[in-house]
């Protein structure tokens, strides 16, 4: 257990439902006095002789006026078999905002203080019920919105990603311990460190954490999706595919070119993975100021984006034309996906765009192809299936920690190659281990803390 730090000793309080009316609230209290003060407005029952993990109804009363404030049901959750590892109560009553503020107030003049945000979930780390990266993905599984990032968010929070951590770092410490032992002998020339064994173990540490590093790009577009902008020349069909896919009519579709003169933003659920979808003004040349303004967003969307639709008309295009725009997005690094459009209109048009590979050809009007579409946006951005039962890292925290990691490994894999002495060994082992207790939470200060905690909500 990592001691208290100092400001966490009183009962905090705060409603852990969200905000607003609604059938019922629930106001958390935690800490020393946390079934004392709410047993003082509680007169149904004596709160303090009662077994933990029970519930008990009755009403709440004002401790200054002794008037009702609501009928309750309190929760009693007793130390160290609570969420917090504290003595916890947790009062639900009914859902109006008034009634909320009410024993809020009852239970800060009773002695409690209002908690900080995230102050519940950080005392739950303070006090050993989990460590920083499950505290963290707390955050991450209330914030989740598709079935891939809620999987992601449970799989780190019942502690994935820290018994990995943990496997490694129990090794290194244990190699640590043996070679900073030699330095203890070094007149006599021992070595109680297998070296062979220590260069398996360094070569396959290096291969997971690598393994963690590449699972980023897929983790942050699980957590927070991908910008997907929808580019091409007016009435490509950009608005009509964009109302295709969400299966609404959400943006004006007209035979007009440059109907669409700002950017349309709309977001899209395919197979657990958000796709901001924005609906670009046509790109050319024009005289109209206004239309010329959505042109300069569109070209500034496209290099935003994580992912560019670029949308033609089969119709229109040159198997020139398309190559020339190939050439474009790859001399500035753009991750792109061809999609040929209105296949409706002439049999066989698409026959000239052979030569050019990775065309997806559609009928955005009639619907045909999109659910290929759709299958080859999720490919494109996630390089294959997702498996949210493996480890995968949605923390950027995590994952600066994880590349000073790899680095301090490298340095130790480099140091046995080279036959180092052992006290530069050690350093280098020194120094992985310290990024990993970064992440875990073995290595921390208040400020660090107080940063990471303060990113949740009030209650949490």
């Amino acid at each position: 257990m990592i001691g208290k730090l100092p400001g966490h000793h009183d009962t905090i309080v705060a409603v852990a439902t969200a905000p607003g009316i609604g059938a019922i609230a629930v106001i958390r209290l935690s800490g020393v006095e946390a079934i004392t003060i709410t047993d003082k407005l509680f007169p149904a029952k004596d709160l303090t002789t009662v077994p933990g993990h029970t519930l008990h109804f009755g009403v709440l009363l004002h401790p200054e006026t002794g008037k009702a404030i609501d009928e309750v049901v309190v929760s009693i959750f007793k130390n160290p078999r609570s969420y917090t590892g504290e003595d916890v109560t947790e009062i639900s009553c009914h859902g109006s905002p008034y009634i909320q503020q009410q024993i809020i107030d009852a239970c800060i003049q009773s002695g409690a203080r209002m908690a900080q945000p995230g102050e519940f979930t950080q005392r739950a780390f303070l006090n050993g019920k989990l460590d920083l990266t499950q505290a963290e993905s707390v955050a991450d599984l209330i914030a989740s919105n598709t079935a891939a990032s809620h999987q992601t968010a449970m799989q780190q929070m019942r502690g994935g990603f820290s018994k990995e951590l943990k496997a490694l770092r129990e090794h290194l410490i244990r190699f640590s311990a043996l070679i900073e032992l030699e330095l203890d002998f070094s007149q006599e020339d021992v070595e109680f460190a297998d070296r062979t064994q220590f260069f398996d173990l360094v070569t396959s540490a290096t291969v997971t954490v690598k393994h963690l590093i590449d699972s980023f790009s897929m983790g942050n577009v699980i957590k927070n999706g991908v910008n997907t902008a929808i580019i091409g020349k007016p009435n490509a069909g950009k608005s009509t595919l964009l109302n295709t896919l969400l299966n609404e009519n959400r943006a004006i579709v007209s035979d007009i070119a440059g109907t669409t003169r700002d950017t349309i933003e709309e977001v899209l659920n395919i197979k657990g993975v958000l796709f901001r979808l924005i609906d670009t003004a046509g790109i050319r040349e024009s005289v109209d100021a206004i239309e010329s303004i959505g042109v300069q967003k569109s070209l500034e969307k496209m290099r935003e984006a994580g992912l560019v639709i670029y949308l033609f008309d089969v119709n229109e295009y040159s198997a020139a034309d398309i190559q020339n725009q190939v050439t474009a997005f790859e001399a500035e690094n753009i991750n792109y996906l061809l999609v040929g459009n209105k296949t409706d209109i002439t049999p066989g048009a698409t026959a000239k765009f052979a030569a050019i590979p990775n065309i997806l050809f559609i009928s955005a009007r009639n619907h045909n192809d999109i659910d290929q579409l759709k299958n080859t946006l999720v490919d494109k951005v996630m390089s294959g299936n997702i498996n949210t039962e493996d480890t995968v890292i949605t923390n950027s925290r995590h994952y600066a920690a994880l590349q000073e990691v790899l680095r301090a490994l490298l340095d130790v894999r480099n140091g046995l190659d080279n036959k180092l002495p052992g006290d530069l060994l050690a350093l280098d082992i020194r120094m992985c281990l310290h990024h990993l207790g970064l992440i875990t939470g073995e290595v921390t200060n208040e400020d660090r803390l107080d940063f990471i905690f303060s990113k949740f909500c009030i209650g949490k």
